[in-house]
């Protein structure tokens, strides 16, 4: 199984290393994706010890994040890069996304004006 792109249904977000992202450390903003070596317990959805949100190396990517290791509160999660909201908008490979999401593709639209659907 490929963890290239996935969603997670706890934070409602595409996951997965083809996922570009940045940490979601507050006002980190380090370019990160998506995948298993980023991610707060270091096993899918953030496993039994994380909370599953994604960090750059300085804030507990891969490990756990410091919220998570004090045993806090989670952080709140970043929002989609740019480019991501871009390609499933516009790549080929998720019209049929689009397509079965018209509520979802409202969402992005309103993110990103200017952006098409095609």
């Amino acid at each position: 199984m490929s963890w290239e792109v996935g969603y997670d249904p706890a934070w409602k977000r595409d996951i997965g290393y083809g996922v570009p992202a940045v940490c979601d450390h507050p006002g980190c903003g380090a370019t990160i994706n998506r995948g298993l070596g980023h991610v707060c317990g270091g096993e899918p959805y953030g496993g039994e010890y994380g909370c599953g949100l994604y960090f750059c190396a300085r804030h507990g990517g891969g490990g756990q994040c410091v919220r998570c290791a004090a045993g806090g509160k989670c952080f709140e999660p970043t929002a989609d890069v740019a480019d991501w909201v871009s390609h499933k908008l516009t790549d080929p490979s998720w019209k049929a996304w689009r397509i079965e999401n018209p509520a979802d593709v409202v969402a992005l639209l309103a993110v990103r004006p200017g952006a098409s659907n095609d």
